[in-house]
């Protein structure tokens, strides 16, 4: 048998046990047991008519026990009694005494007491107290009339026979209706009705007392009792007299442990109220109990403390009584130590104790086997010392039962305890042969309970016969356990007890096993994580490979388990995994290895940081200080949630003119939980506070109560003041209105005033509501002074500051002067004008619009749709680069001044641009020819910017690094093929191909190919047949990279007429794809066969359709298929000139802006913007953005459109007041597109302005 060590320890304590009892293991061996009384019956028994009488008295003992009984000191024997019968249990002495009428049990009262005895003593019982009760009866009385003066005291008496059990008492009337009971009406302890006072209300003739008797199960009543109250008008009023006690003062005895219940019941005239008081101390309030309207205290479990004096106190408006109750606090006996039962060896010292207590001190007598000791003769075998019964060198004739007996006035205790002297031989009552297992370091424990009489000593050997306990780690212990602490891996073996007393020795064998210790190599990490987010924990552990290894997680000491559906832990090779980390998740998390013989753990802490709490408690306070607009908030601290707080953001919300709405108010930092707060005029300030770490805000608090502040002239005026007409003969005042908040009343207006600048004359002025004010009948383009003013039912605000406006402008009379145009290269121009005249702006000078667009190719104007690209300048800038032109082009220029009225005339120029380098070549592929040869072929660039003059083709093989590049130069620039040959069939070539002009190459385009994967067997890929009439179509899918080939076509009649009727071969190209075959007859087979260098390729079958074989007339050139495919041809030239024809007619007419926009230019024209600048509105001035990036950096190009009635939609440009560019520009881009190279759209009609409406 294995035992693991960790679960045996704990039966190291039970070595007293063999002072007890022989334990049951000890087999073999017929052991004697002295008598022990198992059940009595109680101390006290009440018996009544009809009832039976049963005495119990049970004992153990070997051999069996006798029994016999005692009745009040005489000799008793329950067999020779009439109507007693006998229990025939050979462990039992009890009997049953049977009544035959009602006076039987008095015979039977008494002091009864059993003795059970053997050869080896006598055991006693208890006292038992049997008292017999007869049915209860109340005497006969004659009740007379109560009679009693309104407002006087009476006592109604109840006296109920006694009863040996408690009674219940209740008073009632004859209906079986309880006597309401109040502080005036009372029941006693005694059962009487007490009234401290009575009320005509009190007149009734049936006032009964009923005594309940629990023992019997029966209610008596008492002869009703007829209270008669005269009434009286004068009720005289007296000081409170107690009822009950009658005297001052009263001594009683408390039992300790037991309920003490005190009573004052007093009358009077008011009705006197009770109260209690302990001059000695207070009263123990979780033991005391106010009942019966506080006439009644009741002390539970009373102790020694509360010895002393208890009064009690009746008063009313008159006066006061009192009572005092002197109690003294006894006790019964009670142990302190019990004698026991204890088992000895000869020659021993048998010592029993017996001590007891009690109030008053009880008296202790010793018997032996039922005798007292005085009654024995003079032995000095045993002595009494000290409450203590002592016998020296025992011998088992000196085994006996003793009975110690402690009594006072309060009680009687009776303990047996037997002196057995044994002799018996040694045994060992561990399984011999036992293995033990315990792992490195710890402490093993091997088990040799043994049992003898005497008790046998213990030792433990090694294998070789040797005491073990020469090493200090090896400790034995009483109960003959081996103790091993320190465990290494070299105490596994084999170990010996030896038993031995004065009769034999015995020895067990003992196997021991250490096993490695377990051990956390890497255990949990303490972390800290953010709310929400989740955390994981590592626990590796190394084991005993030996043992069955466990590793589980705890968190603050209770087991974590994957639960169910939920998904908050996971748990799996050693990682513990916390999802959806909540601040009740923070805490001590524990990895558990453990094996069956060891547990080790280890301990990481986790926080769970985040925003802070919801601040708890919003107090406003120092409300006085409204009138000053100043308010105190206090406010309890907030959960950090492990971040210290750093600050509380203080908010308000006016829920009548902004609910929903938060404004801070200001933050304060995060140890300060109070603030006083500047408010403003006339607000509905509702408060609450959050508090903010490093995580951010938490929840806010509750909200406070609202508070309002008195209203106040306005303390700010507008801001943003504006004069700016929308007409010539108009000017706009408009400003940013004041925030309700900033308004210090229920409504504010605005006070304006303006006068023309320059002058001294008076203001005129008008209070308005809305933030804009237009003045009409002024001159165009006037500065104006202006001033707005807040004004509410309280007065104005400050004085306000002077703006300088303007009334509206007209369009510019100016035509900008151009200075030049230079060539910067050949897709860029720098232009160059003169200032205009301001005077002649007739408005503020905005800037500068450019507008440009390219009319075509130098060989050939466009004429398709133009595009144009305008480009706004600063006011303080006269020039302007436009870049990203197209080279090899004709533009046309225009220059116009602009106000916020809008364009003026504009200055015109035209310029072309130099040849450049042209685009990349289009779609460059590459046909095999054969092993060594390629065709390429190729498309022109889609821009030539220039005279195209031919191409530079230029080619390397792939593997060599860019070596053995050959380039030559192809001077047609119409070429559109080119064969090369020589190719290496075993390589893959890079071809690069570049068109040319003048100006030099241009963009390259690059294809990688070679004949290396493309020659190999010839495949026809997915071959098919279909006929007609007279011919059949061969077609077939050349294979993707196949080089070309021909090969022979052979068609071979089938049928009748087989005499080998063949069509002549027909020598075919692989890249043709398909093969008609002419002249052949209807419905007739054909065989169709397909042949290379004289090798079958391929067979297949075809039939013709028809009726018959006719003879055909020899063809003619009209059946010759390069005919058909000729006539084919032209006619499908001729449908897509009709086609274009009928496209450039439709292109002719007028274009909408939209037409214009969604129009593709030609090949060689670049894309070119075409917006337009905002139309001038009556309502408001469109403004414009900054522009996009130029090559000086401060110019930049628009998107180009016809007139600046659409300008609005697309651009976004602002200057200050002094001209000078703020802003961005920004349109759509047109897609570019592919035409000829000098296809061009018309144009449309520039509409420089838009007159006023």
């Amino acid at each position: 048998m294995v035992v693991a060590l960790r679960y045996v320890w704990p039966l190291l304590l039970c070595s007293p046990c063999l002072l007890i009892q022989i334990p049951e293991e000890y087999e073999g061996h017929h052991v004697m047991e002295p008598p022990v009384i198992t059940e009595q019956s109680p101390r006290r028994l009440v018996v009544f008519p009809t009832d039976d009488i049963s005495l119990k008295c049970e004992a153990s003992g070997k051999p069996e026990v006798q029994f016999r009984w005692t009745r009040d000191g005489v000799h008793f024997k329950p067999k020779e009694e009439l109507g007693v019968t006998v229990y025939q249990s050979p462990h039992s002495g009890s009997f049953t005494i049977t009544g035959n009428n009602s006076n039987f049990a008095q015979r039977f009262q008494g002091i009864y007491r059993c003795f059970a005895s053997n050869k080896l003593g006598t055991a006693m019982s208890h006292e038992i107290r049997l008292m017999a009760e007869g049915a209860p009866k109340w005497p006969k009385e004659t009740v007379k009339p109560v009679e009693v003066e309104e407002g006087e005291s009476v006592v109604l008496p109840c006296h109920p026979p006694p009863s040996a059990e408690p009674l219940r008492i209740y008073w009632m009337n004859s209906k079986i209706l309880h006597i309401k009971q109040d502080e005036r009406v009372t029941m006693g302890q005694n059962g009487n009705l007490y009234f401290a006072n009575v009320l005509t209300s009190d007149n009734h003739s049936d006032y009964i007392c009923h005594a309940h008797f629990p023992g019997t199960r029966t209610i008596i009543q008492k002869e009703p009792i007829d209270l008669r109250v005269k009434a009286t008008n004068s009720m005289i009023d007296r000081k409170p007299r107690l009822l009950f006690p009658t005297n001052s003062s009263s001594h009683l005895v408390a039992l300790q442990g037991q309920p003490l219940v005190l009573e004052c019941i007093a009358e009077g005239f008011p009705t006197p109220t009770i109260k209690w008081l302990r001059p000695s101390g207070p009263m123990p309030a979780d033991r005391v109990t106010y009942q019966n309207h506080n006439k009644t205290l009741q002390l539970l479990k009373v102790g020694e403390e509360d010895d002393g004096e208890y009064r009690c106190l009746a008063e009313n408006s008159l006066g006061s009584a009192r009572h005092a109750y002197y109690v003294t606090v006894e006790a019964a006996p009670y142990w302190l130590h019990k004698p026991q039962n204890h088992l000895y060896g000869p020659g021993e010292t048998a010592r029993l104790d017996c001590q007891v207590q009690g109030r008053p001190q009880p008296e202790v007598t010793w018997r032996i086997n039922g005798i007292p000791v005085e009654e024995l003769a003079k032995d000095q075998k045993y002595r009494i010392q000290r409450g203590a019964l002592i016998l020296s060198n025992v011998q088992p004739s000196d085994t006996m039962v003793t009975q110690c007996e402690a009594r006072n006035r309060h009680g009687l205790l009776l303990a047996n305890a037997y002196i057995h002297v044994v002799q018996l031989p040694a045994k060992i009552l561990t399984a011999d042969n036992q293995t033990y297992m315990a792992v490195q370091g710890s402490t093993a424990y091997l088990l040799c309970k043994a049992f003898g009489a005497p008790v046998p000593s213990v030792q433990w050997l090694d294998e070789d016969g040797t005491t073990v306990l020469q090493d200090e780690r090896f400790f034995p212990y009483a109960n003959g356990t081996l103790g091993i602490r320190d465990l290494q891996a070299n105490d596994t073996g084999r170990y010996f007890c030896l038993a031995a007393n004065d009769q034999n020795n015995v020895t067990i064998v003992a196997n021991l096993k250490v096993k490695d210790a377990t051990q956390i190599t890497q255990g949990p990490r303490s972390a800290i994580e953010k709310k929400g987010s989740r955390v994981t924990f590592t626990c590796q552990a190394s084991f005993d490979p030996s043992l069955q290894p466990s590793i589980t997680w705890r968190g603050d000491g209770r087991d974590l388990q994957e639960l169910g559906d939920s998904d908050k832990y996971f748990i799996e090779d050693g990682r513990l995994v916390i999802h959806s980390l909540d601040y009740s998740d923070q805490g001590n998390y524990s990895c558990v290895a453990s094996t069956e013989l060891d547990v080790v753990e280890s301990r990481a802490q986790l926080l769970v940081v985040g925003s802070p709490g919801p601040v708890p408690r919003l107090v406003l306070s120092d409300l006085d200080l409204l009138t000053q607009s100043q308010v105190r908030v206090s406010w309890s601290p907030a959960e950090d949630h492990n971040a210290p707080i750093e600050k509380y953001d203080i908010e308000f919300e006016d829920k009548e003119m902004a609910p929903e709405k938060w404004y801070s108010l200001g933050k304060v930092p995060g140890n300060q939980t109070s603030t006083t707060l500047k408010l403003s005029p006339y607000v509905h300030y509702t408060f609450r506070v959050t508090a903010i770490n490093k995580y951010g805000p938490g929840e806010p608090s509750p909200v406070s109560e609202t508070v309002v502040t008195p209203e106040a002239a306005p303390e700010k005026n507008p801001v943003d003041v504006k004069g700016e007409g929308n007409e010539t003969t108009n000017m706009v005042i408009t400003w940013k209105p004041l925030r309700w908040m900033d308004w210090n009343a229920p409504q504010v207006q605005y006070r304006v005033q303006w006068r023309p600048q320059g002058t001294r004359g008076p203001w005129q002025e008008q209070i308005v509501s809305d933030p804009f004010l237009v003045v009409s009948n002024t001159s165009t383009f006037v500065p104006y002074e202006i001033k707005v003013q807040a004004v509410n039912s309280q007065g104005k605000g400050p004085e306000p500051q002077v703006t300088i406006g303007y009334s509206g402008e007209d369009y510019p009379q100016a035509i900008p002067e151009l200075e030049g145009i230079e060539i910067l290269n050949s897709s860029a121009v720098l232009v160059k004008w003169r200032p205009v005249d301001l005077a002649q702006v007739k408005g503020h000078l905005r800037g500068y619009n450019v507008t440009y667009w390219r009319e075509g190719s130098q060989r050939k104007h466009s004429k398709r749709h133009i595009h144009k690209d305008h480009v706004v300048v600063p006011a303080n800038t006269t020039s302007v680069i436009l870049s990203g032109l197209r080279p090899y082009s004709s533009y046309h220029l225009e220059v116009q001044a602009f106000n916020g009225r809008g364009l003026g005339p504009a200055s015109e120029f035209t310029f072309s641009t130099p040849e450049g380098v042209p685009g990349h070549p289009e779609a460059l592929h590459l046909e095999c020819q054969s092993n060594t040869s390629l065709l390429l072929r190729w498309q022109p660039p889609l821009s030539h910017n220039g005279v195209l003059t031919g191409y530079v083709l230029s080619y390397h093989p792939l593997d060599e690094g860019g070596k053995g590049r050959l380039s030559f130069n192809l001077r047609d620039p119409e070429l559109r093929t080119h064969n090369l040959t020589d190719l290496s069939p075993h390589l893959r070539y890079r071809f690069q191909l570049q068109a040319t002009t003048k100006e030099g190459p241009g963009e390259a385009i690059v294809r990688e190919g070679g004949t290396m994967a493309l020659s190999g067997i010839s495949d026809f890929g997915n071959i098919s047949a279909t006929a007609g009439e007279n011919y059949s179509v061969v077609s077939w899918v050349p294979k993707e990279g196949q080089c070309n080939f021909r090969f022979h076509i052979l068609f071979k009649a089938l049928g009748e007429e087989k005499g080998g009727a063949s069509l002549s071969p027909q020598y075919v190209s692989y890249n043709q794809s398909s093969y008609t075959q002419w002249d052949l007859q209807p419905d007739t087979d054909y065989e169709i066969h397909l042949f290379k260098e004289r090798m079958f390729r391929h067979q297949m079958a075809v039939k013709t359709n028809g009726t018959g074989r006719v003879r055909l007339p020899p063809a003619g050139f009209a059946t010759e298929g390069w005919f058909i495919g000729f006539v084919s041809a032209i006619i499908l030239l001729l449908l897509v000139l009709l086609i274009l024809c009928f496209i450039k007619r439709s292109k002719g007419g007028k274009y909408s802006v939209k037409d214009k926009e969604d129009t593709q230019v030609d090949s060689e024209a670049r894309p070119m913007k075409d917006e337009t600048f905002g139309e001038y509105s009556d309502n408001e001035e469109k403004a414009f953005g900054s522009s996009q990036p130029s090559l000086n950096g401060d110019i930049k190009p628009l998107g180009s459109d016809d007139s600046l009635a659409d300008y609005g939609g697309s651009v976004d440009v602002q200057f200050n007041e002094d001209g000078s560019f703020i802003g961005q520009y920004s349109g759509k881009k047109e897609k570019e597109a592919a035409g000829g190279n000098d296809s061009s759209g018309a144009t449309s009609p520039i509409n420089p302005a838009v007159a006023l409406e």
